[in-house]
């Protein structure tokens, strides 16, 4: 594949903000579309996101609401909600040129399907070459051009390999790599596990049971990944081991915060304070797909429970720790 000059970014909020100021720095050609109209009228007028303020945008980028227009781009990235994916890739399939890369970077898995990212944009942009991009990095940072590194996966080895010199800025680092369903499987479970984390620090348990339960939810993020045909080197990566730390230590992150709402007593409906938690909308799709391959996952379990109304965080916390004393893994 050759190099990717031009790249359309779909979803004008923090994280697609963040991805076009990074390609623009790369050297770029970049349109940064956006559905929404206040929203797109905004980033037209002020040249600043809403959700990133103080960070002007780079003068090169072009914002647009015209889906046909960044369909033009060598590669685009998908900076869509997990749940809504579907329905963006379905409406750009017919203006995409073939072998278009399509990047998915939402971390989540699709309700009643249980597709990840990449099978997703595969079913409905056939001729596309489905790719995702994932690893520890918030919005604010790469936005601001601190230093950050993901992984860019794809099955074609020259395509991942084609998207991190595109997205390379120096500030940012991709690696690339073909494991894709490594790495789209890390960032959704880490979701889960970061709720988790957040329960355990608004409920004032401490940093011993912090660690406990972030290591634990390895073990589990591991035992799914093995389960679904991940590689192990690459959940011991940035996209798995290097976000479930991240993700797990610090309110920046949206589900962790989530998480401490609930530990703090906040009803499900008001703790997300108006972000998106992914982890709320992948917890009970992950269940599923553990429990049909009979994945030992009660971490990620006793979330759903919670997110459920079937458990109280109380008595989620008390049934972790009163299982059966076993060997550690």
């Amino acid at each position: 594949m050759g190099s990717l000059n031009s790249i359309a970014v779909l979803g004008g909020g923090a994280w697609g903000t963040a991805l076009a100021q990074t390609a623009a720095r790369a050297g770029r050609k970049v349109t940064l579309w956006e559905h929404d109209a206040g929203n797109a009228e905004h980033l037209i007028a002020a040249r600043e996101s809403r959700f990133l303020p103080g960070v002007r945008l780079e003068p090169s980028i072009q914002v647009t609401r015209d889906l046909a227009e960044a369909a033009r781009a060598d590669a685009l990235l998908l900076v869509v909600p997990a749940q809504v994916l579907r329905q963006v890739v379905t409406s750009l399939q017919p203006l995409i040129a073939p072998r278009t890369p399509l990047v998915a970077c939402a971390k989540g898995i699709e309700h009643g399907t249980h597709r990840f990212m990449t099978e997703i944009i595969a079913e409905a942009a056939p001729a596309a070459i489905p790719a995702i991009l994932s690893g520890p990095s918030f919005a604010a940072d790469v936005a601001r051009g601190l230093p950050t590194a993901v992984t860019i996966a794809a099955t074609d080895a020259a395509c991942a390999q084609a998207l991190a010199q595109a997205m390379n800025s120096g500030s940012f680092r991709p690696y690339h790599s073909t494991d894709v369903r490594g790495v789209e499987l890390g960032g959704a479970t880490k979701n889960v596990l970061a709720i988790a984390a957040g329960i355990v620090e608004g409920r004032q348990l401490g940093a011993s049971a912090l660690a406990a339960m972030t290591t634990r939810g390895f073990v589990e993020l591991v035992r799914f990944g093995k389960a679904y045909g991940a590689r192990i080197e690459t959940m011991h990566g940035l996209s798995g081991l290097g976000d479930l730390t991240m993700c797990c230590s610090t309110p920046q992150s949206r589900n962790f915060s989530f998480g401490m709402a609930l530990g703090r007593g906040e009803g499900i409906e008001s703790a997300a304070h108006g972000k998106l938690a992914e982890g709320y909308y992948t917890a009970p799709v992950l269940l599923e797909m553990a429990q049909a391959k009979d994945i030992d996952m009660p971490i990620s379990t006793a979330v759903a429970a919670v997110l459920g109304g079937k458990l109280s965080v109380d008595a989620a916390i008390e049934g972790l720790l009163t299982r059966p004393l076993k060997a550690e893994e």
